[in-house]
């Protein structure tokens, strides 16, 4: 189990290290231009690096709504999520320390939202609090249908972890503009913990709406696909 909770966290602290990287020191640089597009990428990346990383040793969830989605669509056993969860947050909150440590050896940085989640102000495209609820949960309501889907054993086996990369850069090209995109409350988390107060203030949406578009798509999958086995 330790092997499977540190692969969680070492996957969950690249996550947040790398993606919220992206938006931190190679987006605030103009000439470099990488935009939307380039941090969406960078989050889509990260994750196929680490389901190919660590697949294989923890499932790499790296995100309490897929843990928790995982889990009612019987595809990971309940008593198990508390210590992914817990390893996932505390990773990512380690990404983001390192993170904040490199960033803060640039003259003149200030944290700000140290891309953190909001909505309403701090949204980036001034989405009110209904819209990022309804957007985070949506989001995290397909990523679980297309996780589950990818690792289904009746589909060809070895490209999951591209399917699932592929659909966190396109849930990033459309959520970015809203909530600068949670879907998960372990990168929220540890990006907020650096960043002013408002973004510990809004946490709480980036926690709640993900899990529970996750548990739906948990919960849902099953309802559609039917039975795993092969004929």
């Amino acid at each position: 189990m330790i092997q499977r909770l540190t692969a969680e966290a070492i996957g969950t602290f690249w996550l947040v290290f790398i993606g919220c990287g992206s938006a931190l020191l190679s987006a605030s640089i103009p000439q470099l231009g990488i935009g939307i597009f380039g941090i969406a990428f960078a989050f889509g990346v990260a994750v196929i690096t680490m389901a190919y990383t660590i697949g294989h040793i923890s499932g790499c969830h790296i995100n309490p709504a897929v843990t928790v989605g995982l889990m009612l669509g019987k595809r990971f056993p309940a008593h198990e999520v508390p210590g992914y969860i817990a390893a996932q947050v505390i990773g990512g909150i380690l990404g983001g320390g390192v993170l904040y440590l490199i960033a803060t050896g640039r003259a003149g940085f200030v944290p700000g939202g140290f891309a953190s989640n909001g909505y309403g102000d701090h949204s980036p495209g001034g989405y009110s609090l209904l819209a990022g609820f309804c957007a985070e949960t949506i989001f995290a309501f397909f990523f679980l249908l297309i996780i589950m889907g990818a690792t289904d054993k009746r589909v060809p086996q070895g490209f999951a972890p591209l399917a699932i990369g592929l659909a966190v850069a396109l849930i990033n090209w459309a959520g970015i503009p809203v909530t600068n995109l949670s879907l998960n409350p372990a990168r929220s988390t540890g990006s907020a913990v650096f960043a002013d107060v408002w973004a510990l203030q809004q946490l709480w949406l980036f926690w709640v709406a993900p899990i529970l578009g996750g548990a739906l798509g948990g919960l849902v999958y099953p309802l559609i696909a039917g039975n795993q086995k092969k004929p």
